[in-house]
């Protein structure tokens, strides 16, 4: 049985489909960072299950591309224009995210919009149990993670260029309301529970007024580290960035202490935590408190219930994009099984508020 690690780590050849004219953008290239540039290799990143996202070597340094895929699409999806404008603002900050050099909106250079930043090298961690990380190395890795969000939580969004970003306004009811028509477009099936959370969330939303810029899927696959510190260079994937509530982007980052290990690779719910050296789901957020000057985090449970809730909208759009044709990676096909998994979590959740 292949391991995460060896489904999505590194690169392969180019899938056809998302295949584009390397000419085309080796010119582009000359016209952007310099005429001497020229173009030696191109490959396709295996992670990356809504962006197509390309390794560009060259004779100078490597780039990496990162497009809209082709095809039919969900309106708000893949806005990759979004995630060029993230980047390069929390560059002016001590967030660690690529150096990025140009966004480019022409569809005739590659067929679809794309950015160009550069390529972080590093290492990528596909298993949250980090099987091949000493006890030491996996808490380190863990503490750089929560001190990673953390930072990002406290960037000045509008002193960077960002107060334009996201509404303010009704954080949790729009996504509420944007998970469910996004699950709604993409449904494959008809699952009782995801349809008692899509009734009981916009119902229950807590009161919560805070807005910091929100990565919307931040967890260990999308940050590369360091391979001697171990301390995250980069964050990557920003294309569900917003402004919003940081207690829903935290709290779906602690998904992980609630989804069961094997589900997806997502969950460590089961493993034996304090043998591996692997913060509780206690101490994880103490940290975080901490840094973010907080005593701890009311409505914990609408907070995990929605977000369970929300991941099953992601899986159920890389679902519906297997039926489509657009799914960019050969482990999309997967998903529409996880589905009733979490519809299951997330009202288990519910049905337990005390």
């Amino acid at each position: 049985m292949n391991t995460r690690d060896e489904i999505f780590s590194g690169t392969k050849e180019i899938d056809q489909k998302l295949d584009f004219d390397h000419d085309s953008l080796n010119n582009y290239l000359k016209d952007t960072v310099g005429s001497s540039v020229k173009i030696q290799d191109i490959k396709q990143f295996k992670g990356g299950q809504s962006n197509p996202t390309y390794f560009i070597k060259t004779n100078e340094i490597d780039y990496v591309v990162r497009r809209k895929p082709p095809g039919k699409l969900l309106p708000s999806a893949h806005a990759v224009d979004r995630e060029y404008k993230v980047i390069t603002a929390l560059n002016k900050t001590d967030v660690p995210v690529p150096k990025t050099f140009a966004y480019c909106e022409d569809s005739s250079v590659i067929g679809t919009p794309f950015f160009l930043m550069e390529h972080v090298k590093g290492k990528i961690f596909w298993d949250l149990l980090l099987p091949e990380s000493s006890a030491e190395e996996r808490r380190n890795i863990y503490l750089s993670m929560n001190e990673t969000i953390a930072k990002l939580h406290s960037v000045d969004f509008k002193a960077i260029g960002l107060g334009d970003y996201g509404k303010y306004e009704n954080y949790m009811a729009r996504q509420i309301h944007r998970w469910s028509k996004q699950y709604k477009d993409s449904e494959t099936q008809h699952i009782s529970e995801i349809e008692n959370l899509i009734d009981w969330l916009p119902k229950n939303i807590p009161d919560d007024e805070e807005t910091s810029i929100v990565h919307g899927d931040f967890r260990l696959d999308n940050m590369v580290f360091d391979k001697d510190s171990l301390e995250v260079k980069a964050i990557l994937d920003w294309e569900l960035s917003t402004l919003g509530s940081p207690i829903a982007d935290f709290t779906y980052h602690m998904m992980a202490w609630r989804l069961p290990v094997g589900a997806k690779g997502l969950g460590i719910l089961g493993a034996n935590l304090k043998d591996l050296n692997i913060p509780s789901e206690e101490e994880y957020s103490e940290l975080y408190y901490k840094k973010t000057g907080r005593d701890k985090i009311e409505n914990w449970d609408f907070f995990m219930a929605y977000n369970i809730f929300r991941l099953a909208g992601i899986a159920q759009g890389i679902a519906g994009r297997v039926r489509d044709g657009t799914a960019a990676s050969s482990e999309a096909k997967n998903y529409g099984d996880f589905v009733p998994i979490l519809g299951k979590l997330g009202w288990d959740i519910v049905e337990n508020i005390k």
